[in-house]
């Protein structure tokens, strides 16, 4: 697949600091014919709860490569991310077994949809679905993940998206 030969499969845990674990994840939005902003959500594969598509680090992989990559793999969405510096970044646990938990920061790209694909790596694990910014932000599990789709339900966030797609 054209998509493999762009995107090696290696991947690396990067630590931020002796205790934070780094990833990188996307928000993928479209502007519908309306006007209206959606950003679409994928599901844990375990918990089944809502979140963006995220990821470790890939060698030689840029930031926002990596999260294209993953929104690729968890979504099958086809785009580009918006803008050189990420959207924000937020903070969670990251359940390893049933005693240890890892704290895990993701440095969020806003990432603009073209079309999804009807096949991608992890159809069969997760599920999909579009809403809107403020519903999202109610349904997302990490509390900084919410936290920062709050920040951005105004309207001048919306036409700066806009302007920028």
């Amino acid at each position: 697949m054209l998509w493999e030969a762009w995107f090696p499969r290696k991947r690396t845990m990067a630590a931020i600091d002796g205790d934070v674990l780094r990833q990188f994840g996307a928000l993928p939005f479209l502007i519908t014919e309306q006007g209206k902003l959606r950003v679409l959500l994928v599901t844990t594969r375990g918990r089944r709860e809502w979140v963006i598509p995220k990821g470790w680090p890939i060698r030689d992989l840029s930031a926002a490569a990596t999260a294209a990559r993953e929104v690729y793999e968890e979504a099958g969405l086809v785009g580009s991310v918006v803008g050189a510096e990420p959207f924000g970044s937020y903070r969670y646990e990251k359940q390893r077994n049933s005693r240890k938990s890892t704290l895990c920061e993701v440095t969020v790209f806003l990432f603009a949809v073209e079309r999804q694909l009807r096949k991608w790596p992890e159809k069969s694990q997760r599920e999909t679905r579009w809403f809107a910014l403020k519903e999202a932000s109610r349904l997302v599990a990490p509390a900084g993940l919410a936290e920062l789709l709050s920040s951005a339900t105004s309207q001048s966030f919306v036409e700066q998206l806009a302007t920028a797609h």
